[in-house]
C-alpha cells in the first residue's frame, strides 16, 4: 500500500507554519546535561508560584475530578465579574489566554479577511492568524514597541482585527493612554481591537490606560488576560476575555464544551481572593527588575525597559550561543531569533537568588562583554 503524503494533504496555511518553540523544561535540561539545581527564567512564570489558597482549592477539587467541570464556568465568572466590576455576560473563560485569542480568530477571521499586528508581537498571535488562513499585516515596530499611527494607517476593507499586546511580549514595551485612545477613536466600529493584557497586574504607570471602563463606549474592544503570570497558575492553563456581551456570546458559541477544567477554575477563584499574594509577587518583580537593570548598566549591556515580569537584553553576540552556554551553567533563558532579534535574550525576573545566579552565569559565559 502506497503511503500517503500527509504533509501535502494538510491545509497549505498549516504546513507552512513554523511550530512555536516553548522554553525548555527544567527536568529536560537536568536530564540531558546532568546538571542539578537548574533555574528557569525563560517563560515569564511567577517565581513565588501560586497563592497557597489557590493550591489548597485545587487540591480539594481533585476529590471531584471524576466529574465533568461546569461547562459555563459559572462560579469563576461570578467571582471574576465581582472582582473586575463587570457584567457576568461580558466574560469568556478559556484554557489559557491563548485559547481566548484562538476563539477570537476562529470567530472573526476568514481566509478573505486580514488582521494587523506589530513587529515583535507575541508569536502565538501570528501562528493563530496563519493557522486559520487569514491575511496578516505586520507593521514595523517603533523603538521595539507598537507604532499605533502606522497600525491605523494599515487598516483597509479586509481588516477585521487589530491586535495590541500591552505590555508587549517579548519586548516589555507598552502603548500609552494617548496612543490607545487614538487607536480606539480612529478605527472603524466593525474592526475589533484586541488588547492582550497578560502582564496587566505588573504595570504601575500613570499613562497606562485602564480599558475596562471604556468597554461600553467602544463595543469593538476586547481585553484578554491570564492567570499564568502574576497569579502563578501557568500549568493549569486559565485565561479570560472581557468584551461586550454580544462579542462574548459569539466567542462562547465558538468555545468547545468543558474547555476549562474544574481544578484550574477553583484555583483561580481562590487566587483572585488572595490579592496579598499578588502584591508580594508585584513587589518582588519590581525589586528584581531594578536590580537586573542596574547590573546590565554596569556591564554596559543595552536592554529594553520593561513593564512585564521579564527583561530583554542585547548580549552583542549570537543569542543562541549564549543561551546554550547558559544551559551548561544551569540557567534557562529565551533566545529571540524567532522574533528577528538574533543577539537578544529574554530573561524572566526571578527571585533574588535566581537573578544573582543568572548574572554570575552570564558573566562567566560571555567573555567579550
Amino acid at each position: 500500500m502506497t503511503r500517503a503524503d500527509f504533509r501535502s494533504l494538510a491545509n497549505h496555511y498549516i504546513r507552512n507554519i513554523t511550530p512555536y518553540q516553548p522554553g525548555k523544561p527544567i527536568e529536560e535540561v537536568e536530564r540531558e546535561l546532568g546538571i542539578p539545581a537548574v533555574i528557569k527564567l525563560a517563560s515569564n512564570e511567577n517565581p513565588l508560584g501560586a497563592s497557597p489558597h489557590a493550591l489548597a482549592a485545587a487540591q480539594k477539587m481533585l476529590q471531584k475530578s471524576r466529574l465533568y467541570p461546569d461547562g459555563g464556568s459559572y462560579e469563576l465568572k461570578q467571582v471574576l465579574a465581582h472582582f473586575l466590576q463587570v457584567d457576568f455576560a461580558q466574560l469568556t473563560i478559556g484554557n489559557g489566554s491563548e485559547n481566548i485569542l484562538e476563539l477570537i480568530v476562529k470567530t472573526y477571521l476568514t481566509q478573505d479577511s486580514a488582521a494587523i499586528l506589530s513587529q515583535y508581537a507575541f508569536l502565538t498571535i501570528q501562528l493563530l492568524i496563519k493557522s486559520y488562513g487569514a491575511e496578516m499585516c505586520t507593521v514595523p515596530a517603533y523603538q521595539f514597541g507598537h507604532d499605533i499611527q502606522q497600525m491605523i494607517a494599515a487598516v483597509n476593507d479586509k481588516t477585521r482585527i487589530i491586535f495590541v499586546v500591552n505590555p508587549n511580549n517579548p519586548t516589555g514595551t507598552y502603548t500609552n493612554a494617548d496612543d490607545m485612545l487614538l487607536l480606539l477613536n480612529s478605527v472603524p466600529s466593525n474592526v475589533l481591537i484586541v488588547v492582550d493584557e497578560a502582564y496587566h497586574e505588573y504595570i504601575d504607570r500613570a499613562d497606562y490606560l485602564d480599558l475596562i471602563p471604556l468597554l461600553n463606549q467602544y463595543p469593538n474592544l476586547i481585553l484578554t488576560r491570564t492567570f499564568s503570570k502574576a497569579y502563578g497558575l501557568a500549568g493549569m492553563r486559565l485565561g479570560y476575555s472581557i468584551s461586550s456581551p454580544e462579542i462574548a456570546d459569539m466567542l462562547n458559541r465558538a468555545r468547545l464544551p468543558f474547555n476549562v477544567n474544574s481544578i484550574a477554575a477553583s484555583a483561580a477563584c481562590a487566587a483572585l481572593l488572595d490579592q496579598e499574594h499578588i502584591q508580594k509577587s508585584i513587589a518582588l518583580n519590581a525589586s528584581g527588575m531594578q536590580y537586573l537593570a542596574e547590573e546590565f548598566k554596569k556591564l554596559q549591556l543595552n536592554y529594553i525597559p520593561s513593564l512585564g515580569n521579564f527583561i530583554t537584553l542585547d548580549v552583542r553576540q549570537n543569542g543562541v550561543d549564549i543561551y546554550q552556554k547558559l544551559l551548561y551553567q544551569g540557567v534557562i533563558v529565551r533566545p529571540l531569533g524567532a522574533y528577528g532579534l538574533p543577539t537578544h535574550l529574554r530573561v524572566t525576573v526571578g527571585t533574588t537568588e535566581e537573578n544573582e545566579k543568572f548574572l554570575r552565569a552570564l558573566c562567566e559565559v560571555s567573555g567579550e562583554i
